[in-house]
């Protein structure tokens, strides 16, 4: 992290410095493992669904969240533009500031997100002064609608939310990160430091983890280690990865003069 630091390696999210590339989840563990577990991975954004703020438990989330970090407030539980949209300013009226991840799914099987709702709401949001981080299906053509559309970054998922399968959508990621010029930072499906490390070595911008650390034994040292995983990803980007053989071999050392 100081290495990263020193070369200026910030992601600027919404005109915003960050020097964490990890975005905590806060869903799926108990309130009292929030602060541990952002200490622990680093995070300088957490996620934090809004959908039922008024109740209890939403206040109390918020309340356990270090005030350094900034809060990244979720749509989770919208259908439609509509109702994506009034949990967004319902969160900028609690204080929450402007930063939302934008989640409206109707498919209530597999989870996945309807980009066409979710382009129109970005659209929207965006021209309402939000930070628009949109959560969407790997559609390299959508993303670039998104871009147009005003959103901060893109937020395409490796495979189904909550699944832990890795990358599944891995090809339909690259062509998006090799296009787009907003931070890319891959959401949902990545359930271990290693796939969050491919991720980064991809040229992601950052990732966003929650179940591969609130399902773990120990989710302090799971937070920790994708903290690691994250941070290493990002350096072997910046040193650019070595070359790649598809055929034959190469000595690793120059061949002394008497060897054949």
């Amino acid at each position: 992290m100081e290495a990263l630091m020193e070369n200026n390696d910030y992601l600027v999210l919404g005109g915003k410095k960050f020097t964490s590339r990890y975005i905590l989840g806060s869903g799926k563990y108990s309130v009292e493992l929030i602060d541990a577990a952002v200490h622990s991975a680093g995070a300088q954004m957490i996620t934090v669904a809004i959908r039922h703020a008024g109740n209890e438990q939403a206040a109390s989330i918020l309340s356990h969240i270090p005030k350094e970090v900034t809060i990244v407030p979720n749509t989770n539980g919208a259908t439609n533009v509509e109702e994506a949209v009034k949990i967004a300013r319902l969160a900028r009226e609690m204080g929450c500031g402007r930063f939302v991840k934008l989640e409206i799914m109707r498919d209530r099987k597999y989870l996945l997100p309807d980009n066409y709702a979710t382009l129109k709401a970005t659209e929207q949001l965006a021209k309402e002064g939000f930070v628009v981080l949109p959560y969407m299906y790997p559609d390299l053509q959508v993303a670039r609608d998104l871009q147009s559309a005003g959103a901060s970054a893109i937020m395409p998922l490796a495979a189904p939310i909550g699944s832990n399968k890795g990358l599944v959508t891995k090809e339909f990621i690259q062509m998006i990160i090799d296009d787009i010029a907003l931070p890319v930072i891959v959401d949902a499906g990545i359930g271990v430091p290693s796939q969050a490390a491919e991720v980064m070595e991809m040229g992601a911008a950052a990732v966003m983890a929650n179940t591969g650390v609130a399902t773990a034994k120990d989710i302090v040292l799971m937070a920790k280690a994708f903290k690691l995983g994250i941070e290493a990803g990002r350096t072997a980007y910046l040193a650019g990865p070595g070359r790649v053989l598809m055929h034959g071999a190469a000595p690793s050392s120059p061949k002394r003069d008497d060897e054949k």
